[in-house]
């Protein structure tokens, strides 16, 4: 578990689906690949659970300090078709867009990733045309690397984001 300032972020339980399945049935989840159907949902869901099982860390569960739902999942993410390791975000709760908890979370989790995980390397694979979550990565000091692979995405492209190092970041 993590702690920030305003955000718990902790390893995601099942009781987190509700929210999770509300998200990618909406409209607002249309850059993931598992939007609008809840068949590919459920299994995505169970594939951020199934992460920590194999991996022992993935994407958190990201609750506001003194509530119990989880209003969005920031973290590391490295399934095995990933070109490199990334971390990614969703915010689950309309009503936590623009607040800055993406920002305060995503920021915590490169740090965790490059100091705690030692990664030597963060990316953010964002659909494009995502603005908010461009505009997240710019935030976090992250840089679009047309060089780079991107994993592959069903009808969708993918743009590769660099994120620096917490010690680089301006």
């Amino acid at each position: 578990m993590i702690e920030t300032e305003r955000l718990l972020l902790r390893r995601p339980a099942p009781g987190d689906w509700p929210a999770f399945r509300s998200f990618m049935l909406s409209g607002r989840a249309a850059g993931f690949g598992s939007h609008g159907h809840e068949g590919r949902a459920f299994r995505a869901f169970a594939a951020e659970l199934g992460h920590w099982e194999i991996f022992g860390y993935g994407m958190w569960a990201v609750v506001p300090k003194g509530q119990d739902g989880a209003v969005a999942l920031v973290g590391p993410w490295t399934p095995p078709d990933w070109p490199e390791p990334e971390v990614g975000w969703m915010i689950l709760d309309p009503a936590w867009e623009g607040r800055g908890a993406a920002f305060e979370a995503a920021t915590a989790a490169v740090a965790h990733a490059y100091g705690t995980l030692g990664w030597s390397t963060v990316v953010s694979y964002i659909a494009e045309g995502n603005a908010r979550s461009e505009g997240l990565a710019r935030r976090l000091g992250a840089v679009p690397d047309p060089g780079a692979p991107a994993p592959e995405a069903s009808g969708r492209r993918l743009v590769v984001w660099r994120h620096p190092r917490p010690e680089e970041r301006r």
